[in-house]
């Protein structure tokens, strides 16, 4: 046997079999062993999710069918006379006005003014670390401690801001910022913001922070001024963070409960409520959990359709990205 011969005879070590070839020379019991321990790891989470999420959810749909007080069992079956009530109750009519305000002032006013505030603390300025900080530090707060914080900054004649007011001689322009139906609504979103701002500020500079300087550089280069940089280059390639704050201003304007049940309960008569206030009110105060349950069931479904839209009709194309970005890198 030639030497070509021999070299010829020799096994290939260290080739790697042709694509498509790997997945089916895997043993069985690898691949089941992979599934089994993907499989344990993820029961956990699902019990845990099950028993404190999808049950409740059910037992709420399964409770909103009764005239039910809380105590002992559910007997009183009235089918859809909660929702129906629900429907013409005036209240529960302005709680969705009021829900659709807050979603409005949030998207129109609130967001822009974080972003404004991240372009700037984007830049390089002495003692911008500082900034970030004082400006994210009221998300830290609890809404309990806001509510509580603001409602003493607020009290009429006797409040922070009343005084500050008057020191400056505009007397006339403070008074009864959450005791005056024409006001309460303006002052609890202003508390909304101050709480809340530095949270969006801090997703939009992480996102300001991935935009590569080349472009902006570029674009510099060739011409463009400080507005054409930002809306051709800064606002586009934010459009994903943008995106997600407004989900989530959205989905926090509908659940709104705390801020708002410390600072007011509801009140002047009603014009503060939320879905959420209005839901703890007859569930807590007045021992209605069908009712209750029946405005929580509302609750869900429209965050439920809202989220499935938003995801379906604008968070498709990022996640889609994210899915490919994600099998490109492996």
């Amino acid at each position: 046997m030639t030497s070509t011969q021999i070299q010829d005879a020799r096994p290939a070590v260290g080739k790697e079999p042709p694509a498509g070839q790997e997945g089916s020379r895997r043993p069985l019991a690898r691949r089941v062993r992979d599934w089994l321990t993907a499989f344990a790891f993820t029961v956990p989470g699902l019990i845990l999710f099950v028993l404190f999420v999808v049950v409740p959810i059910l037992y709420a749909g399964y409770v909103s069918f009764f005239n039910w007080g809380g105590f002992g069992s559910p007997s009183d079956f009235v089918g859809l006379d909660n929702f129906t009530r629900l429907f013409k109750d005036p209240v529960f009519i302005g709680d969705l006005w009021r829900g659709l305000l807050l979603v409005l002032l949030s998207i129109g006013v609130q967001l822009p003014f974080a972003l404004a505030m991240a372009v700037l603390l984007n830049q390089k300025l002495r003692g911008r670390a500082i900034y970030r900080m004082l400006f994210f530090a009221p998300y830290v707060l609890s809404e309990v401690i806001t509510g509580v914080l603001f409602s003493m900054i607020f009290a009429p004649d006797s409040g922070l801001a009343d005084k500050v007011l008057g020191s400056v001689g505009l007397d006339g322009v403070g008074g009864l910022w959450f005791a005056d139906q024409d006001t309460v609504m303006a002052t609890i979103f202003l508390v909304m913001t101050w709480k809340y701002f530095g949270f969006h500020m801090m997703l939009f500079l992480a996102g300001l922070q991935g935009i590569p300087a080349e472009l902006t550089e570029a674009a510099r280069i060739d011409g463009a001024n400080a507005w054409q940089r930002f809306r051709s280059i800064t606002l586009p390639l934010l459009g994903p963070t943008v995106r997600l704050s407004i989900f989530l201003s959205v989905i926090g304007a509908i659940q709104l409960f705390d801020l708002v049940w410390v600072a007011t309960q509801g009140g002047p008569d009603h014009h503060s409520e939320t879905m959420a206030v209005t839901m703890f009110q007859f569930g807590f105060k007045r021992y209605q959990m069908g009712y209750a349950s029946a405005i929580s069931i509302v609750m869900f479904l429209i965050s439920l359709v809202f989220a499935i839209f938003y995801q379906r009709f604008v968070l498709r194309r990022d996640t889609e990205g994210a899915i490919t970005n994600m099998r490109g890198s492996r």
